[in-house]
């Protein structure tokens, strides 16, 4: 019998926003796999650990995820990831992929989820907190209310239009950008204001544009609203 893939959220960053299920299905795996080049430096495992210490004892895997936007790269990254991952369930190994946040929002399991699904594996997504929820609440504020819109934004990509959206945006991934970002706020006139990694020890706040520093971690989250109405 095959095994199963569970993609897992961890949340964005503070151990106590793990949910169960995500706690029980890392116990339970068999194989725990993580973006990068070694497991033990991955986010998601260091937020797992501060919830279940022994997941050091666990069996583990890491697949290299470069920072990169070669298509003809990539695609040979996530085959060869989803390969390795097809491997393990052929011997009857349940695989819990674990990342950072909500894995169904820009996040680098989808790339496998779809090709392990496609080559008919019995795959399931676990949701986690999504960061900019984290976040919104991390500042005490709402996020959207009545008939406001909320658009998700890759800040690594053009945001000068996105900016001009009505309701709230958030930027995601603003880190190797900010400096562009920066710019485009400061020219926006909107308010704004940044989290870096959220929910963890080295969390920072910068609550105006110009606090936002321009060497800001791959991890920083942006959130830009309207001007609110009481």
């Amino acid at each position: 019998m095959k095994g199963k893939l569970y993609g897992v959220g961890v949340g964005p960053g503070d151990p106590e926003l793990i949910t169960i299920k995500a706690l029980r299905l890392t116990k339970e795996a068999d194989l725990l796999a993580f973006p990068g080049e070694d497991p033990e430096e991955s986010i998601a495992y260091k937020i797992m650990k501060g919830a279940y210490p022994e997941i050091s004892f666990k069996e583990k895997i890491s697949l290299p995820m470069p920072m990169t936007k070669e298509k003809e790269e990539l695609k040979q990254v996530h085959d060869e990831g989803a390969r390795i991952i097809c491997s393990y369930l052929d011997q009857g190994k349940n695989v819990v992929f674990l990342t950072l946040g909500d894995p169904t929002v820009y996040s680098t399991y989808l790339y496998i989820h779809k090709r392990v699904r496609k080559k008919g594996y019995e795959t399931e997504i676990i949701s986690g907190i999504p960061s900019f929820c984290a976040v919104s609440a991390r500042l005490n504020e709402g996020l959207v209310e009545k008939a406001q819109q909320l658009h998700v934004i890759p800040a690594s990509y053009q945001i000068a239009e996105a900016l001009e959206l009505p309701g709230t945006k958030v930027l995601m991934k603003a880190g190797k950008k900010i400096q562009d970002v920066k710019e485009m706020l400061k020219v926006s006139g909107k308010n704004a204001v940044m989290i870096q990694n959220c929910g963890m020890l080295d969390e920072k706040i910068y609550r105006t544009v110009e606090e936002i520093p321009e060497d800001a971690g791959y991890y920083s989250l942006i959130i830009v609203k309207e001007k609110e109405e009481i």
